[in-house]
């Protein structure tokens, strides 16, 4: 089961990473106006939430100050609400809470190979 977990976290840290590359240099401005952005963000976002979901309870008990749950919910959003999906939260999501929760994720996968 570790492997699998490891997998997860991995495609995490990944769909964090695109995220990154997707926002470098562009304004709250800019990434409200370009939904070629938006949608690369949303679909990181949404595999950030499904590979979540299929982390086992162990790995989630590791960081008890993650919201594994909200994390979820936004990805059922991202997916079955696409046409409420609000870009302001995803805005925020991005560049707030997802370099947060990459620290948290990193710590993790250290704490998994030591």
């Amino acid at each position: 089961m570790e492997k699998n977990n490891t997998v997860y976290l991995r495609h995490i840290i990944d769909a964090i990473e695109k995220i990154e590359k997707y926002l470098s240099g562009v304004s709250e401005e800019s990434f409200v106006s370009n939904s070629l952005v938006q949608d690369g963000v949303i679909r990181q976002l949404g595999i950030i939430g499904e590979a979540t979901r299929h982390l086992s309870n162990e790995i989630r008990q590791m960081d008890d100050t993650v919201p594994w749950q909200d994390i979820s919910d936004m990805r059922n959003k991202l997916i079955h609400d696409y046409f409420g999906v609000d870009i302001d939260t995803v805005w925020i999501t991005a560049k707030e809470d997802i370099p947060v929760f990459k620290k948290q994720i990193e710590v993790i996968i250290k704490n998994l190979s030591e």
